[in-house]
């Protein structure tokens, strides 16, 4: 939440307009603990999942208040292209929102409307709520939420790819988010982003984006992955989620003691 007299500026839209790299991590365990150490950890952003992540929008509140005082920036990807649940994701204070499963322009457009107040989009004026700071200095928020709330949305399906020199056009729309393991699976190749169909399709995509004037954006699975997608152009990659990062770390320990002691 904004302090008294703070205006909202959101560092990592401003970041990938400069072309910029962004590191950022998922949160997917709806635990303001892990939220708040991987925001001391000093990441650019974390994306509070509310697709797969079994958030709330008071999980959500309570992993924003756990990132306050530190420079990530809170991103939320939410469960649906749907402008109730965008509008109450962006009044808790997230700075952007990634849409999933966003096939045509037109989509594209609907997810841009319902993350802008009127009269570039349709998304409800209220200045009660956390993010415009519950009625205390709330146009300090609300005149600029439209430039500065960041709007992303995911390609996950051939007709998405198909589509994609459209997509980039809509006017509102930051950037572009390429899930490859939806897009391998909707595409007869379950769980193969790696297959060769499945990687024509996705540097169909960074063709597309790159150079638009929009960021590209994917995940990945640490940094050596993430450093790839960035020598390509890509501008955010979310390169790790707390819980895989836990349970990569737990397996790893528990690994290393079985080979010490083998027979315990």
């Amino acid at each position: 939440m904004l302090r008294l007299g703070e205006e909202l500026k959101n560092p990592v839209k401003q970041m990938l307009k400069e072309n910029k790299k962004v590191l950022a991590a998922w949160l997917q365990m709806a635990s303001p603990y892990a939220a708040e150490i991987f925001a001391k950890a000093e990441l650019d952003a974390l994306v509070v999942d509310m697709e797969h992540g079994p958030n709330n929008i008071l999980s959500l509140i309570d992993q924003l208040r756990a990132m306050g005082r530190f420079s990530s920036i809170p991103l939320v990807r939410v469960p649906w292209n749907d402008m109730v649940v965008i509008k109450r994701v962006l009044d808790a204070g997230a700075y952007g929102i990634l849409v999933p499963y966003v096939n045509t322009p037109e989509e594209v457009a609907a997810a841009v409307s319902y993350c802008k107040y009127p009269l570039e989009g349709v998304r409800g004026v209220a200045p009660s709520p956390r993010a415009p700071g519950f009625g205390m200095d709330s146009m300090n928020y609300m005149r600029r939420a439209n430039e500065e709330i960041l709007v992303m949305t995911a390609v996950e399906t051939m007709e998405a790819v198909d589509q994609i020199d459209e997509i980039v056009k809509v006017e509102g729309l930051d950037g572009v988010f390429i899930g490859p393991m939806d897009l391998a699976t909707s595409m007869g190749h379950f769980c193969d982003p790696g297959c060769s169909e499945v990687q024509a399709a996705i540097r169909k995509v960074e063709e597309a984006v790159i150079g638009s004037g929009k960021f590209l954006a994917s995940v990945d699975k640490g940094m050596e992955e993430a450093k790839e997608k960035f020598d390509r152009g890509y501008g955010l990659v979310i390169a790790f989620a707390d819980g895989g990062t836990l349970g990569n770390a737990a397996r790893k320990n528990v690994e290393d003691f079985r080979r010490t002691y083998p027979n315990r």
